[in-house]
């Protein structure tokens, strides 16, 4: 869920500054080439965030020579 917000959030961002960008006379294969990296950063940043933590998990570790 944290994930979707992210990205809509994002996609909100992104549409806003597109919009300025032509409204500013910017070329719209720009503003399309612009856009698209942005969403791809957006993705990554997206998943990177949302991903769970797993090292806090029951985890005992022991050395070879270590008793319990």
């Amino acid at each position: 869920m944290r994930f979707f917000a992210y990205i809509l959030g994002f996609l909100i961002l992104i549409g806003g500054l597109a919009w300025a960008a032509i409204e500013l006379g910017a070329p719209r294969l720009w503003v399309t080439i612009g856009s698209m990296i942005l969403l791809g950063v957006g993705m990554i940043t997206a998943a990177s965030r949302s991903r769970t933590n797993r090292q806090n998990g029951d985890v005992t570790v022991v050395r070879d020579n270590d008793e319990l």
